[in-house]
Formats: structure tokens, C-alpha cells, sequence
């Protein structure tokens, strides 16, 4: 059985001007612990929780004796948090102070500072009185609520000044049990595309993820050159301009949206997930013999890591099973023959050197990864075992196995909004 969290923010109604002040002396009287906390734990090289509550306790409840004694407990984690990131890049040589400077503080809260009270409102302990809060609730809120997650003890609020109202971070925690799988579900993550093979049917699903980078890669480059010019290098109007930028957003949707649709066809099936087994930055060596600055830009921003990453915390929620195996030669060799595989310039589509035999490249990739995981490659995979594979010598014939069943992003990145129909043409493996 795992145990897995999410983290659901929402925000709470229109506070009034006098309520709203309560919080507000709430928040300057937690900053001011937090930061008289980190500055000891920094000089004494403190990073336990523990040690740190028990040498400051008590002077912290004589300084504010009139907030809750369990403001101390979560602020002695809260500073302890952060002086053990800080000391970590001290001795990296990454700090670029002598102290850590607490500029964003995020009120935490523990089971005896606040409390749910129904499903629309909280109440909160403060040093006036217990305050119930009613909460501005969203879908994603109420999926949690009805699939069975349930609320866990801890919670952090910031402070909306500008609109008084409590932005608040509530964690949502289930128990999965793990299924044994009975089949895999392997899956190729590409920098345009990602490729899962169902059943002997490739399914391609574009990102065109290169376009996305370049597209804001010239974006940038146009505001800077522009306002560099007008305001200077680091002119707070261009700042403002840069956040407007929504890269980092549409990247990330598109990571959990690719995810969800392979995850839940895993589970519908009851198989594992097959991933390549990546290092913790696969980028760097895809780019040691590339001198194309715009290239090399391009790998570093296709996030292959954090693809796998969104399908990894997707089948956990799931209680998936994630198998990884060696991704040597996945793309280079031929599974019937053993022998390499011939590209041609630039082209995905190769050559088997031996029986003529023409693969694309993903599927390729999708069989290697699917054999490899039935060999017991993949570390908890079972025993080999036997597998069909289609080994025609006729030069790319129009089978599941060599041509893949494109799916274009205008179709699968709008996933929630298509009609079940289409999304059970999807899933039944049919071309449209």
C-alpha cells in the first residue's frame, strides 16, 4: 500500500478590513519568528526540527505568549526548512549571502491551529479567537472530495493583500494499493512527440514541443532586445512583461494531460508503465557533440525527465506499476534479428542492415523497451518470456507494428472536452 498527497490551493472569500487586520498581525508576528529562528539555526548549523523546538521554545512563547503555543511548533519547521536548504547550498558554494533572506512567508499550520468546519469553510486559531473562514471552492476541489481523498492535518495560508482574501494550500492524502500487472504498457518520450505501444498498436501523440520553445525562445529575445533598450537591462517593465509569458504553463499542461491518458489506459488495462531509465540530467549528454546553440537550447527545454516525472506521480494515484529499463541501443537495433537498425539523414523511418525490414524509430524504441522489460530488465519485471513479434521482410508495410497511429495535439490536448464517443474511438485503437 502507498501513501500518496496532493496539494489543492483555494482561496477564501472577501475578508473584511477589521477581520482581515487580525490575520495581518498574525502573519508579521509568525514572520518575525520564522526569521529569528533560521539566523540561529544558520549560525549553529542547526537543520533538525527537534533540536532547534527544543533550544528556542521557550523563548519564543515568552516573546509572543499571547499567539497559540503551536505558532512556535510550525515555525521551528518552517525555519528548519530553511536553514537546512540554505547550509546545503553554503556548502556548494551556491549561496550568494551570508544569511538566508526570508522575503515570501507562508503561514503553517498543524490539527491545532486549524480546523475543517463542513466541507465550505475552516476555522482558524489565532491570537484573538478562533475565525471561520468560508472558502471560494473549485472543481478540482470537490474531485478530491468525491473520490475518497481525505484531508490531512497540515495546511499553509498566504495573505492576499491586495484582494484581503487567504490563499490557502490544503493537502489531500490517499492509500493506493498496487495491482499486479498483467501486461506492460511501454512508452517513448520524445522531444516532438510520445509514443505508447497497446496491445502491438503504436500510438504517436504529438507535442510539437519544438515550436512551443522556439516560438517563446524569439519571444523573449524580441521583449529584451526592445526593452533593454528603451528602460535598461533590468527595468521592472520588462519584468512585468516577461511573467505574462505563459511557457512554463502550457509546457506543464501538456506533461498531465499525456500522463493522465497514459496512465488511466494502463490502469483500464491492468498493465505497468515501461520508461527508459534516464539519468538525472539526460540533456547533457544528448548535447556534448551539439554546437547549435538554438539546439541544444531546444533539448535542455524538452524535459524529458519531467515528462516521466508527470507519469510517475499520475501512477502513483493510480497505484500503477512504473517498471525502468536500460535504454541502450533501444533505437539502434532490430528485435527479430539483432541487428543495427540504418537511419537515413534526419529521418525517422530506418533499415534493418540485415533483413531490410523498415522501422520507425518510436515504435522501434516501444518493442526494445516492451522486450527489455519481459526479459527482466527492467529490475521488477518478471522472467522472460515469449512475445509475437511481427518480423515481416516486406519494406514498411502498413501494420501496427511499423506504422504508428498518429493522434495530433489538437485532438488529445483537448482530452476532457471531447465527447466519450471520440474518446472511446481513441481507446478502442481505431483511426479516425
Amino acid at each position: 500500500m502507498t501513501r500518496i498527497t496532493r496539494t489543492v490551493m483555494v482561496k477564501s472569500v472577501k475578508i473584511p478590513r477589521k477581520l482581515f487586520r487580525v490575520f495581518v498581525e498574525v502573519e508579521g508576528m509568525y514572520r518575525n519568528m520564522v526569521e529569528q529562528l533560521t539566523m540561529y539555526a544558520v549560525n549553529n548549523n542547526i537543520k533538525s526540527f527537534t533540536k532547534l523546538k527544543a533550544l528556542k521554545y521557550r523563548e519564543m512563547r515568552s516573546l509572543y505568549p499571547q499567539l497559540p503555543s503551536h505558532y512556535v511548533y510550525t515555525a521551528c519547521q518552517d525555519a528548519s526548512t530553511r536553514a537546512k536548504s540554505f547550509l546545503k547550498l553554503k556548502k556548494l558554494g551556491l549561496a550568494e549571502r551570508e544569511y538566508p533572506e526570508i522575503r515570501r512567508v507562508s503561514i503553517w499550520f498543524d490539527d491545532h491551529l486549524w480546523k475543517p468546519n463542513g466541507l465550505t469553510s475552516i476555522r482558524i486559531a489565532t491570537h484573538r479567537r478562533w475565525i471561520t473562514v468560508e472558502l471560494e471552492l473549485h472543481n478540482q476541489y470537490w474531485k478530491y472530495i468525491n473520490r475518497g481523498w481525505r484531508l490531512a492535518s497540515e495546511a499553509k495560508i498566504k495573505l492576499d493583500k491586495r484582494s484581503r482574501q487567504l490563499v490557502i494550500y490544503l493537502t489531500f492524502v490517499k492509500d493506493i494499493n498496487e495491482y499486479k500487472p498483467k501486461g506492460y504498457l511501454p512508452v517513448d518520450v520524445n522531444e516532438n512527440n510520445v509514443t505508447m505501444l497497446v496491445d502491438g498498436v503504436a500510438y504517436l501523440f504529438e507535442t510539437n514541443a519544438e515550436k512551443l520553445v522556439l516560438g517563446y525562445y524569439y519571444r523573449r529575445k524580441r521583449i529584451q532586445e526592445r526593452y533593454d533598450r528603451l528602460y535598461g537591462v533590468k527595468s521592472r517593465i520588462k519584468r512585468r512583461v516577461m511573467k505574462k509569458l505563459r511557457e512554463r504553463r502550457k509546457k506543464l499542461d501538456i506533461r498531465w494531460k499525456i500522463a493522465n491518458i497514459i496512465v488511466r489506459t494502463a490502469y483500464g488495462k491492468q498493465y505497468a508503465i515501461v520508461l527508459e531509465k534516464l539519468g538525472k540530467k539526460p540533456a547533457n549528454n544528448m548535447i556534448k557533440r551539439i554546437k547549435d546553440k538554438q539546439l541544444r537550447h531546444r533539448m535542455f527545454q524538452a524535459s524529458f525527465r519531467g515528462v516521466q516525472r508527470a507519469i510517475e506521480e499520475k501512477a502513483r494515484e493510480y497505484g500503477v506499476l512504473i517498471v525502468y529499463v536500460n535504454p541502450k541501443n533501444t533505437s539502434e537495433l532490430y528485435p527479430i534479428h539483432n541487428s543495427p537498425i540504418n537511419y537515413g539523414n534526419g529521418s525517422r523511418i530506418g533499415k534493418c542492415s540485415k533483413g531490410g525490414e523498415l522501422w520507425h524509430r518510436d515504435i522501434l524504441v516501444c518493442w526494445n523497451l516492451l522486450l527489455k522489460a519481459l526479459r527482466g530488465d527492467g529490475g521488477n519485471a518478471p522472467s522472460p518470456a515469449g512475445l509475437n513479434v511481427d518480423g515481416w521482410s516486406v519494406p514498411f508495410p502498413m501494420t501496427a507494428t511499423h506504422d504508428p497511429i498518429g493522434i495530433a495535439k489538437s485532438l488529445w490536448a483537448r482530452w476532457k472536452s471531447l465527447p466519450q464517443i471520440q474518446k472511446a474511438i481513441i481507446l478502442n485503437r481505431m483511426k479516425w
